[in-house]
């Protein structure tokens, strides 16, 4: 839910139910949404079913804020404040997780990076309802950050140590 791998706990109709665990609450944004929010469903990949977009795992490293939203043409370009772990994994055309939706990155700086979201995504997904000052969860691209730990074995992957 909204970039988190969560567990369904329990289906009534169309409403499903989760539980949140502190770690969860720490990383994320859901301990601040309420009834009634838009959030973005993923159903996790089966073993068989084809592989469509960027790896994305759900697992949120950090919380990043809208800064700037551009419009050019059909496409919205905005601009994320992000953490140092995000920031270290990210390249432009490199991927990265923003509420759950796998995206690539078209520039960055030392502290944020763009994304243009396509008419399709601006239509399926929460990213278009985004204004500044909005935070979102944030996933870096896996596939860096096992680059990292094999090229810098005894390195922690994480920079706290309690994660």
């Amino acid at each position: 839910m909204d970039g988190c791998c969560l567990t369904v706990a329990g289906i009534d109709g169309s409403v499903l139910e989760f539980t949140a665990v502190a770690e969860t609450l720490r990383r994320t944004t859901l301990g601040g949404l309420t009834a009634g929010d838009r959030v973005n469903l993923e159903p996790a990949l089966r073993v068989g079913d084809p592989m469509g977009g960027h790896w994305v795992q759900g697992h949120v490293d950090g919380v990043g804020e809208v800064v700037r939203i551009d419009e050019e043409g059909e496409a919205l370009n905005v601009t994320f404040a992000a953490p140092a772990e995000i920031m270290r994994y990210a390249i432009e055309k490199g991927s990265v997780c923003v509420a759950g939706v796998g995206l690539t990155i078209t520039a960055l700086d030392e502290t944020s990076f763009s994304v243009s979201l396509v008419p399709h995504t601006l239509a399926v997904t929460t990213l278009g309802a985004l204004g500044p000052g909005d935070r979102v969860n944030l996933e870096a691209d896996v596939l860096a950050k096992y680059v990292e730990k094999l090229a810098f074995p005894g390195a922690l992957v994480r920079s706290d140590a309690t994660a």
